[in-house]
C-alpha cells in the first residue's frame, strides 16, 4: 500500500489517542485512537488494534481495525478481515476480505471519485422488523424478505 513510492513516515502507536483532525501529506499507519478525522494525499494504514471515529478522505486505504465514519479514496480501499467499518466507503476500487464487518454504503467508481472529501450524515437506525412490518401495509401480494410469494 504505497503507490507513491516512499515507507510510511508517520505512525500512531497503540498507546496514542488523538482528539482532532489530522492533516498528512505523507504515508499514514495509525494503531491507537482518533476522536476526529484523517486527511491524507497518500496512502493511510489503520492497524488491527485501532479505534478510528470519524471520516477518512485518502489516496488509497488499507483498513484492519475500527472505523466508525465515512472513507474515501481517490484510488483504492481494502478491507482486511479483521475490518469493522460502520459508515459508506467511496473508492475507485474496493477490495474486501472475508470476514469484514460491515455497515453502510458503498460506491466503486472505476472512472475515478469526484470530490475526493468524506462528508459526515445523519446515521440513519433501521430495523429488519420495521422494513418488514412497512412492507405488509404498502405492499400486499409480497410475502418473504424477498417478495416472494
Amino acid at each position: 500500500m504505497d503507490s507513491q513510492g516512499g515507507a510510511v513516515q508517520t505512525i500512531i502507536t497503540e498507546d496514542v489517542e488523538i482528539v482532532g483532525t489530522i492533516k498528512a501529506a505523507n504515508a499514514f499507519r495509525i494503531d491507537g485512537k482518533l476522536n476526529g478525522d484523517l486527511i491524507c494525499s497518500s496512502d493511510v494504514i489503520v492497524g488491527k488494534n485501532a479505534n478510528i471515529k470519524g471520516n477518512l478522505s485518502v489516496n488509497c486505504a488499507s483498513i484492519q481495525g475500527q472505523v466508525m465514519g465515512n472513507i474515501v479514496a481517490k484510488d483504492r480501499i481494502e478491507l482486511k478481515a479483521a475490518a469493522r467499518i460502520n459508515g459508506d466507503v467511496k473508492a475507485k476500487r474496493l477490495a474486501v476480505e472475508d470476514g469484514v464487518s460491515f455497515v453502510g454504503k458503498a460506491e466503486v467508481n472505476p472512472s475515478g471519485v469526484s470530490g475526493a472529501r468524506a462528508t459526515p450524515e445523519p446515521a440513519v437506525e433501521h430495523s429488519a422488523e420495521a422494513e418488514l412490518d412497512s412492507d405488509k401495509g404498502s405492499e400486499k401480494g409480497r410475502s418473504g424478505l424477498l417478495g416472494r410469494r
